[in-house]
C-alpha cells in the first residue's frame, strides 16, 4: 500500500487528476512508466537521496500524465510534470497559492528549450543542494538538446566554490574584479574531473558587483536563487541587478526565487506566516522573480511544510529535467 506525507489532505486533488487521465491509482501511474523502461520514483531518489515519498510519487504521476497526453518531447513532458506537482500541493498552502508545482514544470521546460543557453544556480554560498541539481541537469538535459545547455554555480566565497568543485568534480573558476574599471578577469581555472561534471563552471564571488559580472560573463538567461546564507546580501541583489541590466540590453532573463527563507516562517527575516508572508527575503524574491518557489533550496522538510513535496527546490529542478528527458528517451 502506498503511503506518503500529508496523504489525506492531498488525495482529493490527486484523485481528480488520476481520474482525468484514466489512471486507477499512483501504482498504475508508476507501472505505466516502468512499462516504457524508466522509473520516475527511482530517478527522484537518485537525485536527492533524502527526498520524501510524496516527491517520488508526484514525479511518477507527472511522467504518466506525459505518456497519457503523448507529450513525448522532454520540453512538453516537463509541463505535464508541473501539472502533477501542482496536484500534490496542499489546499490553502503557500505552494498552492503561488502555483509552485506549475512553476517547476515551466522552469524545466525552459531548461530543455533550445532558446535557453546557460542556467545558473545562484546561491547565497556554494552549496551541496546546488551541486545536486546541477549534476542531474548536466547529466540529463543535453541528451535531448541540439545545442548543449551550459550549467554554472555562482555564489559567495571563493574557498567554498573551490571545495564544492573539488568534491563534485566541477571546473573551479577563480575570478578577480576591478572595481574601478568594472571589469571581471579569470585568474585561474582547475577542472576536477574529465566527465560531465567537469563541464560545470563553479564560481565564488566576493560581493554583488562581482556576482553580477559573472552572470554577464557567462550570459546567463535562467537562474534560480539558492540557500539561505546571505540571501539579502548576495543572491537576490545579484538576480535583481542582473535582470535590470539584461532588460536594458534587450536580452531575455528568467529569474526564479527559491530558498533563503522564501515562504518559510522559520527564517529570522521571515516573521509573517502562511501565503501572506512578506518577510524581507520573501519580499526581495518577489521583486525580481518570474516564478517564486517556497521553502528551502536544499531541505525537503522546509519545502514540505510550505505545502509542496518533500524535496529541495534545487534537486527538484534536476529531477524535473531528468524525468522529462527519460520520457523522451523511452517513449520515442
Amino acid at each position: 500500500m502506498i503511503t506518503f506525507e500529508n496523504q489525506t489532505r492531498r488525495m482529493p486533488q490527486i484523485q481528480a487528476v488520476l481520474d482525468k487521465y484514466q489512471l486507477t491509482d499512483l501504482s498504475q501511474a508508476r507501472a505505466l512508466c516502468q512499462g516504457f523502461g524508466f522509473d520516475p520514483y527511482s530517478i527522484v531518489k537518485e537525485t536527492q537521496t533524502i527526498a520524501f515519498e510524496d516527491a517520488a510519487w508526484a514525479y511518477s504521476l507527472g511522467a504518466a500524465i506525459a505518456i497519457k497526453r503523448k507529450h513525448f518531447r522532454a520540453e512538453q513532458a516537463a509541463e505535464s510534470i508541473g501539472e502533477a506537482l501542482q496536484a500534490f500541493c496542499i489546499p490553502g498552502s503557500v505552494a498552492q497559492q503561488r502555483k509552485v508545482g506549475l512553476g517547476h514544470g515551466n522552469l524545466a521546460a525552459r531548461l530543455l528549450s533550445e532558446h535557453s543557453q546557460c542556467f545558473c544556480f545562484l546561491a547565497g554560498h556554494e552549496s551541496f543542494a546546488a551541486a545536486e541539481g546541477a549534476i542531474k541537469i548536466a547529466q540529463s538535459a543535453n541528451r535531448v538538446r541540439t545545442s548543449p545547455l551550459r550549467v554554472i554555480l555562482n555564489g559567495l566565497g571563493k574557498d567554498a566554490a573551490y571545495l564544492i568543485s573539488r568534491i563534485n568534480g566541477f571546473n573551479y573558476v577563480q575570478t578577480t574584479f576591478d572595481y574601478e574599471a568594472g571589469e571581471l578577469a579569470i585568474s585561474k581555472q582547475k577542472r576536477f574531473s574529465k566527465g560531465v561534471n567537469g563541464e560545470i563552471n563553479c564560481y565564488g564571488a566576493d560581493d554583488v558587483m562581482e556576482g553580477v559580472a559573472i552572470m554577464h560573463h557567462e550570459q546567463v538567461d535562467i537562474s534560480i536563487t539558492g540557500n539561505s546564507t546571505n540571501p539579502t546580501r548576495f543572491q537576490h541583489p545579484v538576480a535583481g541587478t542582473y535582470k535590470k541590466e539584461r532588460q536594458l540590453l534587450n536580452r531575455p532573463y528568467f529569474s526564479v526565487a527559491s530558498g533563503g527563507g522564501t515562504g518559510r516562517t522559520l527564517h529570522p527575516d521571515n516573521v509573517a506566516a502562511g501565503p501572506a508572508s512578506y518577510g524581507m527575503t520573501d519580499t526581495m524574491g518577489r521583486m525580481h522573480c518570474d516564478a517564486q518557489f517556497a521553502g528551502s533550496s536544499s531541505v525537503p522538510a522546509h519545502v514540505e511544510m510550505m505545502g509542496l513535496v518533500g524535496m529541495g527546490n534545487n534537486p527538484m529542478v534536476g529531477a524535473s529535467v531528468a524525468v522529462a528527458v527519460a520520457v523522451e528517451k523511452s517513449c520515442n
